[in-house]
Order: structure tokens, then sequence, then C-alpha cells
């Protein structure tokens, strides 16, 4: 008989219990993210689709930069340090505003991007109290809290998620 799947949320490390549970949720997301990305081979990271659709290379970087800059500019107000952005050397978007493609990196520089800034996310949100978590940012267009950045990058991976399964699919059945 198969194991039975425990649907919990796992409270990730942190002075504060209330936050450990919301990173438990974020690694939630991440680790569903990774079971998606499994047994992916470079062809398929690589593969551009018909319709200027991005690779899944790009989202990965994508996601990789964007929670880089939320935890910057967001959370810690303040511009990312020269090794942090020394991860990102290509621009974000092209001059048509798509996702920058990438080609010829494999799974497992995409996945050391991911983990590099999940770690930096995490360290920063374990250290947090309370009171600086619910602490609005106030940004030239918005007031945003660490608390909603969490939410807002749980859902952004959740959908890039579903974006590279979409593309998986197309690429395998298009190349295979």
């Amino acid at each position: 008989m198969a194991e039975k799947r425990q649907n919990t949320i796992t409270p990730h490390p942190s002075k504060e219990p209330e936050i450990g549970h919301w990173l438990g949720a974020f690694q939630d997301a991440r680790q569903r993210t990774l079971e998606q990305l499994e047994g992916l081979i470079e062809p398929v990271i690589d593969w551009l689709p018909p319709d200027e659709e991005s690779s899944i290379g790009a989202v990965l970087y994508h996601m990789a930069l964007i929670e880089a800059d939320w935890l910057y500019t967001e959370v810690l107000e303040q511009q990312p340090p020269p090794q942090v952005e020394a991860l990102f050397p290509y621009n974000h978007r092209d001059a048509q505003g798509h996702l920058t493609q990438l080609q010829g990196f494999d799974l497992a520089h995409y996945l050391s991007l991911l983990e590099t800034v999940r770690s930096l996310v995490l360290d920063v949100y374990q250290q947090m109290g309370l009171t600086d978590f619910r602490r609005p940012r106030s940004l030239e267009a918005y007031d945003v809290t660490p608390e909603w950045v969490l939410h807002h990058l749980m859902q952004h991976e959740a959908e890039h998620r579903s974006q590279i399964g979409s593309l998986r699919y197309r690429a395998e059945r298009d190349i295979f």
C-alpha cells in the first residue's frame, strides 16, 4: 500500500513561529516546482515555442531574479549587493518586453540560482520579528509588507510552475 500523503505545512525554522508557518508554505511552493522540473533535459529547457512564449530556462531565470528583486527592493529597501547582482548578468526583458531568452544553461544552473536566492530570502525572514514582517514599506507606486511579499512570491511561483508544465508538455511533444 502506498504511503499516505501528508498535506500539512511544516513550519520552517524562524525567530517567530507565525513567520515560520509562512516560510513553510513558501518552501512547499518551491518543492512543488522542483517536482515539476524532475528529469528535465537541456533541449526541453531551451525549447522556444512558436508563439513567442518564453523558454523554461527564461522562466526559471525570471523567477529567481524577481524573488531577489522583491527581497532587496521591497523587503530590505536597498540595492542588492554586487554578489547578488552578479547572479543576474542578463537584462530581465528584451526590447519587446518579453522575458530574455537564455540558451545553453543546464537545469543545475537554474536550480543553483533559485536555491541561492531562496537561501537569501529565508535568512532575512528567519531573523525577522512580526512587527517588521507587517511593517509597510512605502515605495513610490505602492506600500507593501514583507508578509504580502511572501504571499505574492508564492503566487508568482505557482503561476510560473503551471507555465513550465505547459511548456514542458509542448516541448517534449515537439522534440520527441
